[in-house]
């Protein structure tokens, strides 16, 4: 990346390679709004890199020194405590001293930038694999060997998809994986008369059936067949819609030559769109509501009996089996659409080793053990609840029958069989971002001429494209 360290009372400081990318982002994002956080993550850096040399030779190594562990997790909780459980197995096996911090969900990247500005990042985060793009841009995290990790042949290929940036060259260990399926009211489906959905063409007619056929017997009109996160909010619509898109034979980008191109105003990604519109126009089978709607509100709308199929991560079956029952739903895979191929959206986590760190042989013996049999046994919080690791990345765990519950088994087959990882884009949050607005445009507008709509929403990730150095 062209990135070299210095260091300044043995903290991390960035040098003259991220102030000239600050003021090359500036310039090319002046008077534009969606890259104003990342511009301003990146000035935090270069400020504190003030009176940093560029001729640094990286911080002096203690391979005894000990390791600061932040994880995206509310202190307190049980996910909290599988990771500290984690924490407490490394350092037992190691020797090393490794400190967790369960950093809470919503200010876990404000927290981060303020250790920037503080030129003393943690040793290791436990992050999303869509904020890789983000840390590697920032120059925050040191590339990862894959050959030179122990264990690494036993790492699922697209877990290692997920940790590779778009030069190439892979910035993260990984540690968890998901990929998405249907909840369906089996107890509604049986109520309506209707089998088990093949296409996404059917599951839009059971929704209308769920919607419509008073699936609950209690003689009101107060279901919805189909529960969306549909708000704009961190690209929730996006995040819902693209197993959908991609199963309908389109997509948001697609490859051309060395980078990438829109491909959301094609014709089957059109036509998907449209059928998306017609879900909250014609035949109205989602939640009120939806639109705004991020997923802390779907996830009360199905397990309050107001929704019938929620497209969602495992990491929901403990939840609904408390508060709804697991007689009452059925987990299904998601059904090709019109592309002829079910595709579900794969996602995950990575452990990232942070640039800067006095132990770097200790960050790849951590990152090491949580993605071995060992450390993905702790994190799938079977003893707790504390699930940390939703679907294992060491294809030598069998997550399910750990677990003793084969639904785990639909949604470890969609990720093997059907699972997509994001686009690897120098920065796919952003344009998440944007196609989540285009597309909440036509959901919430139901006038909104489609094929105009993506056409101009093709035109604003093109320019984004650009931005990013990635227009193919």
């Amino acid at each position: 990346m062209g990135e070299s360290l210095c260091v300044e009372s043995g903290h991390l400081a960035r040098t003259d390679w991220t102030e000239t990318l600050v003021s090359k982002q500036l310039r090319k994002q002046e008077g534009g709004r969606r890259f104003g956080a990342l511009a301003a993550v990146l000035a935090v850096a270069a400020v504190a890199a003030t009176g940093c040399s560029s001729g640094g030779s990286g911080q002096q190594q203690d391979e005894s020194a000990p390791l600061e562990v932040w994880i995206r997790q509310d202190a307190g909780s049980p996910a909290a405590e599988s990771a500290q459980a984690l924490t407490e197995a490394f350092s037992k096996k190691s020797g090393i001293e490794a400190k967790l911090v369960a950093v809470g969900v919503t200010d876990f990247e404000t927290k981060l930038q303020q250790r920037t500005a503080q030129k003393d990042l943690p040793d290791i985060v436990i992050n999303d694999t869509g904020q890789l793009g983000n840390l590697v841009t920032q120059g925050l995290v040191r590339e990862v060997d894959r050959e030179g990790v122990a264990g690494s042949a036993d790492i699922a290929d697209r877990a290692w998809e997920a940790a590779r940036g778009y030069d190439g060259k892979y910035y993260g260990v990984p540690f968890n994986s998901q990929a998405f399926a249907l909840l369906i009211r089996k107890d509604w489906r049986e109520e309506v008369g209707a089998d088990v959905p093949k296409s996404w063409d059917e599951l839009t007619e059971l929704a209308v059936k769920f919607t419509e056929e008073d699936p609950d017997g209690n003689g009101k009109d107060d279901t919805a067949g189909m529960v969306v996160p549909g708000t704009t909010t961190r690209g929730y619509l996006t995040w819902w819609f693209s197993t959908m898109l991609w199963s309908e034979g389109g997509g948001f980008v697609e490859k051309q030559g060395d980078g990438y191109a829109p491909a959301i105003d094609g014709a089957a990604s059109v036509e998907a769109v449209e059928k998306l519109q017609a879900m909250f126009c014609d035949s109205k089978v989602v939640q009120p509501g939806a639109s705004t709607a991020d997923s802390s509100t779907t996830h009360t709308v199905f397990e309050s009996g107001k929704g019938g199929i929620y497209l969602t991560g495992p990491y929901m079956l403990p939840r609904f089996d408390g508060s709804l029952g697991k007689d009452k739903y059925e987990v299904v895979a998601a059904p090709p659409g019109a592309g002829g191929t079910a595709t579900a959206l794969a996602e995950g986590e990575n452990v990232y080793m942070m640039a800067g760190s006095a132990n770097e042989k200790g960050q790849q013996e951590f990152a090491e053990f949580a993605a071995s049999p060992a450390g993905q046994k702790i994190g799938l919080g079977v003893d707790n609840g504390g699930i940390i690791v939703r679907l294992p990345v060491n294809t030598t765990v069998d997550g399910a029958a750990e677990r003793g519950d084969p639904r785990w088994d639909v949604f470890q087959k969609a990720y093997d069989t059907s699972g997509r990882n994001a686009p690897a884009l120098p920065n796919w949050s952003t344009v998440r971002q944007i196609s989540s607005e285009g597309l909440n445009g036509v959901v919430s507008d139901c006038s909104r001429d489609v094929a105009g709509a993506m056409g101009k929403l093709a035109g604003e990730i093109d320019e984004e494209l650009e931005k990013q150095g990635a227009k193919g």
